[in-house]
Order: C-alpha cells, then sequence, then structure tokens
C-alpha cells in the first residue's frame, strides 16, 4: 500500500493486538480504522478499510489499521462491540497518546463503523478528534451511537443506496433525529464493488474541506 507501511504488535485488555501502520513525513495526525465484523471475515485488509488507509494517507495522516480481538495475529475472542471497543482506544492511547496532544481521525466500515461512533463518544472531550468517517455503518445490526452536535461537520457518513446488509432506511433512522447528513452512492452495494474510487474521491473531498479546528 504504501512504501513506509510497518507491521505492529500493540497491547490490549485481551492481549497481542494486530496492526498496520502506513505513514508519511510531517503528518498532521494519526487515523485509526476498524474494519467490518469479525464473524463474517473482517478483517485490517478488508478493500474499504484499505481504501480509507489510502485516502488518509493521501491526506498527510498516518493511517493505523488494526484487527479486533480474535482476528489475524490479534489475541482474544470476538465480544461483540463491548471488547473492540476498548481495542480501538487501546490502539489509539499507543499510537496517539492523550499526553502528546496529537490530532487524530477516526474511520470506520460496516461494525467498525459502529465501534469508531462509539470511539468517538469516549474521545471527543479530549478536543482533538479532528474527523470520523463512518462507511457502510451496521446501524441495523450493532447499536452506533450518536454523535455530539459539535462533531457534525467533521463528520462524513457514506452508504450504499442498495445496501443488502444494512438497508439505508435504518442509517437515515439514526441519522434523522441527530439532523445529520448521509452521503448516499447510488446504486451502491455494502461493498461498494466498482465504486472504491467513488468513496476514495469523496473522502479526500471531505479530508480537504473541514479546516482543522481551532
Amino acid at each position: 500500500m504504501n512504501s513506509r507501511s510497518e507491521r505492529l504488535l500493540l497491547s490490549g485488555a485481551a492481549g497481542a493486538i494486530e496492526a498496520v501502520r502506513d505513514g508519511v513525513e510531517a503528518p498532521r495526525g494519526v487515523a485509526i480504522i476498524a474494519h467490518p465484523h469479525p464473524l463474517f471475515g473482517g478483517t485490517m485488509d478488508n478493500k474499504v478499510v484499505q481504501t480509507l488507509a489510502r485516502a488518509f494517507v493521501q491526506c498527510g495522516w498516518t493511517a493505523l489499521r488494526f484487527n479486533f480481538r480474535g482476528v489475524g495475529a490479534s489475541a482474544g475472542l470476538h465480544d461483540a462491540g463491548r471488547g473492540e471497543l476498548q481495542d480501538l482506544l487501546a490502539v489509539a492511547e499507543q499510537v496517539a497518546p492523550h499526553s502528546a496532544g496529537q490530532r487524530i481521525a477516526l474511520a470506520g466500515f460496516s461494525f467498525g463503523a459502529s465501534v469508531a461512533s462509539h470511539a468517538l463518544a469516549a474521545l471527543w472531550p479530549q478536543g482533538r478528534v479532528e474527523h470520523l468517517v463512518l462507511v457502510g455503518l451496521a446501524a441495523s445490526r450493532c447499536a452506533a451511537a450518536p454523535l455530539p452536535p459539535e462533531a457534525h461537520l467533521r463528520t462524513l457518513v457514506v452508504h450504499g443506496e442498495h445496501d443488502d446488509t444494512v438497508p439505508l432506511s435504518a442509517v437515515l433512522d439514526w441519522a434523522r433525529p441527530q439532523i445529520l447528513p448521509v452521503t448516499v452512492i447510488p446504486a451502491g452495494g455494502h461493498f461498494f464493488h466498482g465504486q472504491l474510487p467513488l468513496l476514495k474521491s469523496l473522502v479526500l473531498r471531505h479530508l480537504r474541506s473541514v479546516a482543522a479546528p481551532p
């Protein structure tokens, strides 16, 4: 993916967490990207996850993909989102510690998007989350957290019109009470087959258009 890709073993409550870091010189921050459901073949090497990582790297971020507990070389067992949230927060603290004040971005696909929404709720009070990107949010399968109103302008939600895994209506039902916009890819399915370049361009546009917080 990137000439500066680096494989890591981080630490979590369940043990080792396998990760890949795609680095750039003088990064603006670290983007942490969560993968789809582990029980349905989701890993950090998923094509949508890799597309998100490429977009962040292209915009000057270090991208950190990792395997949730029980996937690949990551220790532990699937925990229905609870332990996976702790995995993401443990990764964030190790690759972008709060004490260092480094900017972070959160992104996720499907199950990973749901976990990322809960991570935002935990990390937003620190005042250093610059972006949230939620793709194919598994709103009908995993409870997604409502987002702080102040985070809305820094959030991109993308969903396929014809997603047969997570109906678009479920994402709209989650977004509607928050008055949170959802970007719909016409004729898009859950895995955006043939439309990953479009997905990447939407993420690039979002990252380039939203100014850094003060």
